[in-house]
């Protein structure tokens, strides 16, 4: 079967747009270097897929993300598709300038719940790192560009254990409060559960931040990503972000395993009667290209499923 069976159910909106963060948060903990070639191809069959949203590379300095060293040639190399966006992360002024010069039309910015997270991943604690975006995002929207937060660390951190809601949420209104367009909520070690989910988003509410300024970012450690989407669906959240065959970790958090499969959120959403645009065997058929160049299998449950088919369709 190369899609479910569509039974929907109540309480569900009708699209989803998927954020698909595969050539970024994907690819940027791989050891070996991906070639520039693969990166611009895989973007491309992204788009050719029905993905409407990909982020493509990072702004950050190479040192940190040898990955993403080639970031620039790549934006330079990737045709735009009509109608797709190709956001890109930024980490200060200086990535911004980069990305300013290349014509990008959306940033994203990268903050934390966590004091530990935000020394280790951007060596600076919360206070200073706010202080670091808050040019960053003012510079960006008076040059009309879109910008969206991360804020990692949301549901657990490896260090600090257990993050408390308010103070997930108090973090991130004030990314919201620089003038950030969206708040991505980052479970980054994968540990959060359905019920965690349901309580977060109920908290942002109180606080006055709707579903329509959220959107969910997932890991998979422990299984529970698709459940979490499910709450998050639920709660009003139109917003989910995913990497294509379910690439990806967190370089600066060991515990960080692969990101929710966006093969996998298709296929429930599909199943459920929600639209994405998104075509599921050609989505399928481009992670299982992808896994080939990477030397390893894809960690997707219906790339896997699926690849049989695919794979005699070619023949």
């Amino acid at each position: 079967m190369l899609q479910p069976m569509r039974v929907p159910a109540e309480g569900l909106p009708d699209r989803v747009t998927i954020y698909e963060v595969g050539p970024r948060d994907g690819l940027q903990n791989e050891p070996a270097i991906v070639p520039l070639e693969v990166k611009a191809e895989l973007v491309a069959r992204l788009a050719a897929a029905g993905l409407t949203t990909i982020e493509t590379t990072s702004f950050v300095h190479p040192r940190w993300v040898p990955q993403l060293a080639d970031a620039e040639e790549l934006l330079r190399r990737v045709e735009k598709a009509p109608g797709v966006r190709y956001p890109v992360l930024v980490p200060n002024e200086r990535g911004l300038d980069r990305a300013l010069a290349l014509g990008v039309t959306d940033i994203a910015i990268f903050g934390s719940a966590t004091e530990t997270f935000a020394r280790r991943n951007l060596n600076r604690g919360l206070d200073e790192s706010v202080e670091m975006f808050a040019p960053v995002v003012a510079r960006a929207r008076d040059n009309g560009l879109r910008v969206r937060a991360y804020l990692s660390m949301c549901f657990g951190d490896p260090w600090e254990g257990p993050v408390p809601i308010a103070q997930v949420v108090g973090n991130g209104r004030r990314l919201l409060d620089l003038g950030c367009e969206q708040l991505s909520l980052g479970d980054t070690i994968g540990v959060g559960t359905p019920g965690h989910v349901t309580a977060l988003l109920a908290a942002f509410a109180a606080a006055g931040v709707g579903p329509e300024r959220l959107a969910v970012h997932f890991h998979d450690t422990y299984g529970q990503a698709l459940a979490n989407t499910l709450s998050a669906l639920r709660a009003g959240v139109t917003v989910v972000d995913a990497s294509a065959g379910g690439i990806g970790g967190c370089p600066y958090a060991k515990s960080a395993t692969g990101n929710l499969a966006t093969e996998d959120l298709v296929w429930m959403l599909s199943g459920l009667g929600i639209e994405t645009g998104v075509d599921l065997a050609s989505l399928a058929a481009t992670s299982l290209w992808l896994a080939e160049r990477l030397g390893r299998p894809s960690p997707s449950a219906v790339v896997r499923a699926l690849s049989q088919e695919l794979t005699e369709d070619e023949e």
